[in-house]
């Protein structure tokens, strides 16, 4: 179990990378003002997106999906990204995004090469074996038509795959009986990233302190605000299971498979992290966890 759940968590490493392009390249930024979207700062066009797979969802809906964002957050963007696009012209905009994208970032000759390709297929394979069932943010994003060309593949496949992962990590922090709030303070307290970092999620001061006072008084937070063993040992609990949950698209594909895919990604993986277009620390912990 212990070697399946490091691959997976791998698999996870090479791939968030080139789903997350689309909340930084200036491609898919330009897209996203000629919708009409405020380009001065990333949330606007972020929550659309993210959120466009799933519909025209309002502000509740996104708030339990998305998960970490403060409630008043949301609020501020959804409904109103549909009153500026609407989810197909958002979807349709996305897609020109990441093509215009991969392109500057890639050389003609990997966009067009056998290797993308091969990648593009087993990323395709993996994804198309994940269970969706309970899983909304994935089940939306398979829903979608899959893209022809091979780049546009492996980041729709990348985009289910990590999406998938993602709602399986809500239902570990919910069994581990943890709230939005609650899981970025006690992900800050064993270092996966500086607190002002977790700040992007919108939480007022008020509500992280209130948060971390309930986790003191569970055990799982020191007074200083550092993690105990329990909250080590839970948010530990927290990321196996995560593993676990994400681990099916992995075993259909199989070990061979995988390690191919590995291979074939570790270029792209390179090429993306060497653009300087995504940030050295998010609140996701790749690295820390």
């Amino acid at each position: 179990m212990a070697d399946e759940n490091g691959r997976v968590r791998q698999m996870w490493h090479l791939l968030e990378p080139l789903h997350a392009v689309l909340y930084y390249a200036p491609e898919v930024f330009r897209e996203a003002e000629a919708l009409g979207y405020d380009t001065g700062e990333r949330w606007p066009s972020y929550y659309a997106w993210r959120a466009a797979p799933l519909g025209a969802p309002g502000a509740p809906e996104v708030v339990t999906a998305f998960h970490s964002f403060a409630p008043h957050m949301v609020a501020e963007h959804v409904p109103a990204a549909w009153d500026v696009a609407a989810p197909d012209a958002v979807l349709a905009a996305r897609t020109r995004g990441i093509d215009r994208a991969y392109r500057a970032l890639l050389d003609s000759e990997t966009v067009a090469g056998d290797q993308l390709a091969e990648a593009a297929a087993l990323a395709r394979r993996a994804a198309e074996a994940a269970d969706t069932d309970g899983r909304p943010l994935a089940a939306a994003n398979a829903a979608l038509p899959w893209p022809e060309e091979p780049h546009l593949a492996l980041w729709h496949a990348a985009t289910i795959l990590r999406e998938h992962r993602g709602d399986g990590h809500v239902s570990a922090l919910a069994a581990a009986g943890l709230d939005p709030v609650e899981s970025l303070v006690s992900f800050a307290a064993i270092g996966a990233a500086p607190t002002e970092v977790f700040s992007s999620r919108g939480w007022s001061p008020e509500e992280w302190a209130a948060a971390g006072e309930r986790l003191v008084a569970r055990g799982l937070l020191a007074a200083d605000g550092t993690a105990t063993d329990e909250g080590r040992a839970l948010r530990a609990g927290i990321e196996r299971r995560t593993d676990e949950l994400a681990a099916s698209p992995w075993r259909d594909l199989g070990p061979t498979g995988t390690t191919r895919l590995a291979e074939l990604l570790g270029p792209v993986w390179v090429t993306v992290l060497g653009s300087g277009l995504l940030p050295r620390e998010t609140t996701l912990g790749i690295g820390k966890v």
